[in-house]
Order: C-alpha cells, then structure tokens, then sequence
C-alpha cells in the first residue's frame, strides 16, 4: 500500500460515467478488484474505487457522480493532483478455469483491468439505459443487456466460475444461482483499512469488514 499526490493526465466522458486517468508515480495496480482511496477536493472522507484500467504509468478509475465526494472527483481536470492510497482490501482469486464476469452498472468498473488480467473472457454486462451501456465498450468479449432484462435472466445454464461486481440485489440473486461465485460488495468505508468498521456487513451469521475480509468475497464463505 502506497499513498501519493499523483496528477491526473485526462478525464474522459464514458457514457453517463468519468473515466479518471491518473500518473501512477509509485502505485502499483495491485489485483484486480482491489481497491483505492482518492480524497475527494474539498472533502474531509475520501471515496473508495476499484481500478479500472492499468496501462503503463497510469490508473484509471470510472467514476460516477452520486454524491457531493464523487462529484468532486469526477470534475477533475488534467494538470489537477489528488491523493491516493492503495491498492487496498482482497481482489479477485485469478486461479480460476471458466471465467465468466458478470456486472451490473457502475459495477463494471474492475472488469477491463480484470479481463486483461485474465486474457480477455467472456462477460455479461446489464444497464439500465443504452446511454449507461456504452462503458461495455472498455470489457472485450461483453454481452450487454438492458433494463428490464436482468443478468441472472441471461446467465448460461452453466456459467463456469463466476467474477461478479454490481448492485446489492444482483450480487444476492447470484448467490443463490452459482454457489462459490467472486462476488465484489460494496458498503461506504471511511478509512479503507479496518479502523472505522463502517464498512461491516453480515455474512452467513458473523460479521466482516468489506475494506478488509472484502471487498471480494465468495458465494456461501465469508470470503476469497
């Protein structure tokens, strides 16, 4: 784990979404599904992010614009610096044979760094509007459907081994479906490393901390 003021080289539209790119200095990439702390200007809590894309000297985040934080975040300019800390929490369990990434909205954001991780496998994407599909276009091999078709509607009969990312509802639903799913949960955390036990949810009677059991855990476990 490294914390850095980095720069951030461009921020680029992605359908309703912003792609930040930023100079990695010493951060490394980590794991795919991951995550990273970015203080927000302004903002006294930072905002936790998986990262999307990991090209050479560079990180690159999808953002969402929901709150004051991420807003913040997401009118970054090029030549603006941001404090970052990562790669924190547990990624995904990359030794697996049948990969299939299943993502539902802004939960697409792990799957490009994902995917390149794992030599481009199939992925199933849902979104709410055509407008919101058009960040499949950063996942290769992605079939998208579209509200009110859901993900667990279009799942294979067989869909090997499953890396799931996306809303609380879709991540329940496939829990029931495919046993032993990597499934990336997603709680508000204010510190990122286990301090604050904000981020702590129920699994199978006991209680984790998704900064750091998380924020990969697996269907039926209490985590990967």
């Amino acid at each position: 784990m490294q914390t850095e003021r980095v720069e951030v080289v461009a921020n680029e539209g992605v359908g309703p979404y912003r792609l930040l790119r930023l100079r990695r200095s010493r951060l490394q990439p980590g794991t795919p599904g991951q995550f990273f702390m970015l203080e927000a200007p302004g903002r006294v809590l930072p905002r936790p992010f998986s990262l999307s894309l990991a090209p050479t000297r560079e990180l690159g985040f999808l953002v969402e614009a929901i709150g004051p934080g991420t807003r913040a975040i997401a009118r970054l300019e090029a030549g603006e610096e941001i404090r970052v800390t990562g790669p924190l929490g547990n990624g995904f369990d990359l030794s697996v044979r049948r990969p299939l990434l299943v993502g539902g909205g802004i939960g697409v954001a792990p799957f490009p760094y994902l995917s390149e991780r794992l030599n481009g496998p199939p992925a199933l994407l849902g979104f709410r509007t055509a407008h919101h599909a058009e960040a499949a276009a950063l996942v290769p091999n992605a079939e998208v459907v579209l509200d009110p078709t859901l993900v667990t509607d279009a799942l294979p009969d067989d869909p090997g081994d499953v890396l799931a990312c996306g809303p609380a509802p879709m991540l329940d639903a496939l829990e029931g479906l495919v046993p032993g799913a990597q499934l990336a949960r997603e709680a508000p955390m204010a510190c990122g490393y286990g301090a604050c036990y904000g981020c702590v949810v129920e699994r199978d009677g006991w209680y984790v901390r998704l900064c750091v059991e998380g924020p990969v855990v697996r269907a039926g476990d209490g985590a990967v």
